[in-house]
């Protein structure tokens, strides 16, 4: 559980850097983010030298599930807030979805130069593109490096560095278009909340 929280906590902010931004990249993601309403697929993730699979939906505005096949664990966003649900203690931690960069896949709205998330640099070859982010005045706790795939764009991965330099990734597979999940699909039926934060009009 732990690891999960710092996970996402880790996302909420990034280290300033100095190299160049390519404003073309940047352009080709943010119409790439906007022009996605709903997605689900698979990930792996790598964290501590371990890793774990699972599911991934997502469906803007707001709302965000991942499913662990190994861990305990479920995260889920309603629209407004981030839960970590920890089906072993039948027990749910709460955070805004604004606390983590994660949450500008799912906003309204995705600005990705005029906003409070700073594209710093960008790097490419002939298959991907990264742009790495921050939440504008938040250096020097993180950074979230976000990789997408070239022609067509899409979603490939991403990784977050936290404060003490513990890297997270996550590698997507299997992504396709979904806007027709059910009803309850992104909210929690049984759960102990231990802590609230309520999110904001980013997911409205």
């Amino acid at each position: 559980m732990k690891k999960i929280i710092s996970f996402v906590f880790g996302m909420c902010v990034c280290l300033s850097c100095y190299a160049g931004v390519d404003k073309t990249l940047v352009s080709s993601a943010e119409k790439y983010l906007n022009s996605i309403t709903g997605l689900t697929g698979n990930f792996i993730q790598y964290a501590n030298k371990k890793s774990d699979t699972g599911t991934f939906s997502m469906l803007r505005p707001g709302r965000i599930r991942l499913d662990y096949d190994t861990t305990p664990i479920q995260l889920i966003s309603n629209g407004t807030d981030l839960y970590f649900f920890d089906k072993s203690l039948d027990q749910i931690t709460t955070v805004p979805l604004t606390s983590t960069p994660a949450g500008i896949l799912v906003r309204k709205k995705i600005d990705l130069t005029n906003a409070d998330i700073v594209v710093t640099d960008t790097t490419e070859n002939k298959t991907t593109f990264s742009l790495k982010m921050n939440i504008r005045d938040k250096a020097g706790l993180g950074n979230m490096l976000v990789k997408l795939k070239k022609k067509p764009v899409k979603l490939n991965s991403w990784i977050v560095t936290d404060a003490t330099g513990n890297k997270t990734e996550i590698k997507f597979s299997d992504l396709e278009n979904k806007t027709n999940f059910d009803k309850d699909y992104f909210q929690l039926s049984r759960h102990k909340t231990t802590g609230t934060n309520h999110g904001d009009d980013f997911y409205d």
